[in-house]
């Protein structure tokens, strides 16, 4: 017969270690949220049906690779990607396809 107290007991170690495991690398934890960020997402960017919603989601993208740079130490090149790419990049997306004109299927124009 298996003693369900052992076994109740062995879980609660296992989910012990793995929080301590966790909370003494933080930083790991952290990369890896915001890796997971990043790639949901760098998919949006692909996948959504709204153009504005994909430069925004790649201004997303442009952040998390920002700060994967923090995540380095390269403060500069961090600093950069967010003036260059962030900034500029994806203000010029938003600018582009604000300005463009959208044709709609179907409408017969004069």
């Amino acid at each position: 017969m298996v003693d369900i107290g052992a076994a109740v007991n062995s879980v609660i170690d296992y989910i012990v270690g793995v929080l301590e495991t966790a909370y003494n690398n933080m930083d790991a934890v952290a990369f890896i949220i915001l890796a997971i960020i990043a790639i949901l997402a760098a998919l949006k960017v692909v996948t959504s049906k709204e153009i504005m919603h994909s430069a925004f989601y790649l201004a997303l993208v442009f952040t998390c690779v920002a700060v994967t740079y923090y995540f380095l130490n390269a403060e500069l090149v961090g600093v950069v990607q967010m003036m260059v790419y962030v900034g500029a990049i994806t203000i010029l997306f938003a600018f582009s396809i604000m300005l463009t004109r959208r044709t709609i299927v179907g409408e017969e124009e004069d």
